[in-house]
């Protein structure tokens, strides 16, 4: 199966519709609910939202989600019967295949109602396809319209001091590269308050993304919130309340994490955490709200909103 487990939670629906084809007498069989085994419909319907519930049970790569809602509908034509399926959920993939199983469930359900009133060559279920799909990323883009340079400062003692190599703002380029962020200036400087504030007055009006790793947890040397946040002109303090939810679901370690979001003059500042982990999971987190904000406003500061 495709791991997940790093991708945020969003609101997801998907649309997804079958014909069956049928005699004009059939039809009327299914607007009277009368067929031989009972009310067609009614009974496709439960067929339908039974499909979507249980797919991953039924095609082996699916992922199990929590369904909030399932639903099947119908069109009558003279000779054939459109069957709609809607299946929403929250989660962190999306429900295409619930609703295409449910629609052909429905579909098979109608075919078997409805062949002892028919030739076998009268019933055809076909076309079934998605209509609709909202959700992910293909609703919330974690990709750059436009590139746009970053900076990266990574603040570790034993990491400036070459003792240790640097994963943590290294995955965290990665991250970047793959959002369309383009020249990204990458720095790594020692646990000190002098040089990060030298460094974000250098940077704060060339960049318009600048994220620090490291120096917001609870050690002795870790300054960064304290040297970041009372520069900080405008607060995003959703965007670390977003990170740390995301991690605190993969580690309990995430509620440590004391990290802060806002503007300082024209650049849109974030403090990761100095782990690995930790990093990845914060950026990973807010990344489509980050790409919303940069391909929306271009530098300037925007009151927010979605659609």
């Amino acid at each position: 199966m495709k791991n997940v487990g790093m991708k945020a939670e969003t609101y997801r629906t998907a649309v997804a519709s079958a014909i069956l084809y049928a005699p004009p007498h059939c039809i009327e069989l299914l607007r009277q609910g009368n067929t031989e085994k009972g009310d067609a419909l009614k009974t496709a319907r439960i067929a339908g939202i039974l499909a979507a519930k249980r797919t991953d049970e039924l095609i082996p790569l699916c992922h199990p989600l929590p369904i909030y809602r399932a639903d099947v509908d119908y069109e009558l034509h003279e000779q054939h019967v459109e069957i709609i399926a809607t299946v929403e959920t929250i989660g962190p993939t999306g429900v295409e295949m619930e609703a295409l199983t449910a629609a052909s469930l429905a579909g098979l359900t109608l075919y078997d109602m409805l062949k002892p009133h028919c030739e076998p060559e009268d019933l055809c279920l076909d076309q079934c396809k998605l209509q609709q799909k909202k959700g992910g990323k293909s609703h919330f883009s974690r990709v750059l319209a436009q590139p746009m340079p970053a900076s990266v400062i990574v603040l570790s003692d034993t990491v400036a001091a070459g003792k240790k190599p640097d994963t943590a703002g290294q995955n965290i380029l990665e991250i970047l590269a793959e959002a369309n962020f383009q020249q990204v200036q990458y720095q790594v400087i020692p646990d000190s308050p002098e040089q990060l504030l030298a460094l974000i007055e250098q940077q704060k009006n060339q960049y318009p993304l600048i994220l620090t790793v490291g120096g917001t947890g609870l050690g002795p040397k870790d300054l960064t919130v304290e040297t970041l946040a009372p520069l900080l002109e405008r607060e995003i303090p959703g965007l670390m309340e977003a990170s740390r939810s995301f991690g605190q679901k993969r580690t309990p370690y995430a509620a440590l994490s004391r990290g802060v979001a806002g503007y300082i003059e024209n650049s849109l500042v974030m403090t990761l955490p100095g782990s690995r982990q930790g990093a990845q999971e914060s950026l990973l987190a807010v990344l489509p709200a980050l790409v919303h904000v940069f391909d929306v406003q271009k530098n300037i500061p925007h009151a927010g909103g979605y659609q």
